[in-house]
């Protein structure tokens, strides 16, 4: 609703919209209007992406799971804290 995440072929993420909480990725809280790519994966294929609220989610080749954005109560992205 406020923010999508795309994956490529070759394995790189991309997000745009609402840039509150840190849901896109980019290590800040800017709107971005156009798709930018999430550096933060660079050396790492995702195969599945997802955007909550606010939050989002990805998951590697290798199984392992990226959550980031908003972590309200401790729950939300499952790192037992609200950052």
């Amino acid at each position: 609703e406020q923010h999508s995440l795309a994956t490529t072929a070759d394995g790189a993420v991309w997000s745009w919209g609402w840039g509150g909480n840190g849901r896109l990725g980019h290590g800040d809280e800017q709107n971005q209007l156009l798709p930018k790519k999430v550096e933060a994966f660079a050396g790492r294929r995702v195969v599945a992406v997802s955007a909550g609220g606010d939050h989002s989610f990805a998951i590697t080749a290798d199984g392992a799971v990226w959550s980031w954005g908003g972590g309200g109560f401790g729950r939300l992205l499952g790192h037992g804290d609200e950052q």
